[in-house]
């Protein structure tokens, strides 16, 4: 009976404990900006890590999203074999100048491929080519066709299961991406431009506040993929993180909330 009650005074303690914890984090909120609290909100320490398991979770939300009633378009099997990596690490630039000359849905095959293709499986995952907290993948990528050959302009959705393109609206958005981007030229006059948006509950169901992070990590590796096979390609890209954020979400069809968009990449033909 008595080791029965150390073991629910342990217990208690420790409830105690980390509600202490979650309620000295809040009186320490005010007076931050908001960047300031997105960092310390977000930060770790032991004493955090206590707090979190007190902390409720989103539900883990599917690991893929589908447009069912969207056309597909096969991608040719990404096969390309270009310079050397570290070649390509010397050489890549941001380009923001393109020329009127589209690329190949080769291309593009290999350019989708090197952001998110699936290059094995664990535990019924697939892996990608860009590392992921967790192996959780919160990410989607969206396409802007502008100019590609064999390729209608339009808004394209990339499904990582099966290596195809899912058309989800038919049209020329080359004004709206510009628009959306704050006027930068090379949106419009790119072939393609890349959208990556962040599904969070993906890392929030794991990981709590902390996953926002990870999230914005993620879409840096994913960039720089997609810049290092641009580079070997002969193709130039940029990378933007200066975009309307509701804009882009809007064009995209996305609630800004559960799935917002992270960053933008544009490539084009030189």
């Amino acid at each position: 009976m008595k080791k029965v009650f150390i073991s629910l005074l342990s217990l208690s303690a420790f409830f105690v404990l980390g509600y202490i914890v979650i309620a000295k984090e809040r009186n320490t909120r005010e007076d931050l900006s908001i960047g300031e609290r997105f960092h310390k909100e977000t930060s770790i320490s032991w004493l955090g890590v206590l707090g979190d398991m007190f902390r409720s979770k989103p539900k883990e939300p599917p690991q893929y999203k589908t447009y069912a009633d969207a056309k597909v378009i096969k991608l040719p099997k990404p096969e390309y074999k270009g310079m050397l990596l570290e070649e390509a690490i010397k050489k890549r630039r941001s380009q923001r100048n393109y020329s009127n000359k589209a690329i190949t849905l080769n291309q593009l095959s290999q350019l989708v491929f090197a952001a998110q293709g699936a290059t094995g499986k664990s535990f019924g995952t697939l892996l990608r080519t860009a590392p992921s907290a967790g192996a959780l993948y919160p990410f989607e990528v969206y396409l802007i066709v502008n100019t590609v050959d064999e390729l209608p302009a339009g808004l394209y959705h990339y499904s990582v299961q099966k290596h195809v393109l899912e058309l989800l609206k038919n049209g020329d958005f080359s004004s709206s991406i510009t628009k959306a981007g704050l006027d930068q030229d090379m949106l419009g006059d790119s072939s393609v431009v890349f959208v990556f948006t962040s599904v969070f509950d993906r890392l929030r169901h794991k990981y709590g506040e902390r996953g926002y992070r990870y999230a914005y990590m993620e879409s840096g590796h994913i960039s720089q993929n997609i810049y290092l096979q641009a580079t070997s390609l002969g193709l130039g890209s940029v990378a933007v993180g200066a975009f309307l954020d509701k804009e882009i979400n809007k064009l995209i069809g996305i609630d800004g909330h559960n799935e917002a968009a992270i960053y933008i990449h544009a490539v084009g033909a030189l």
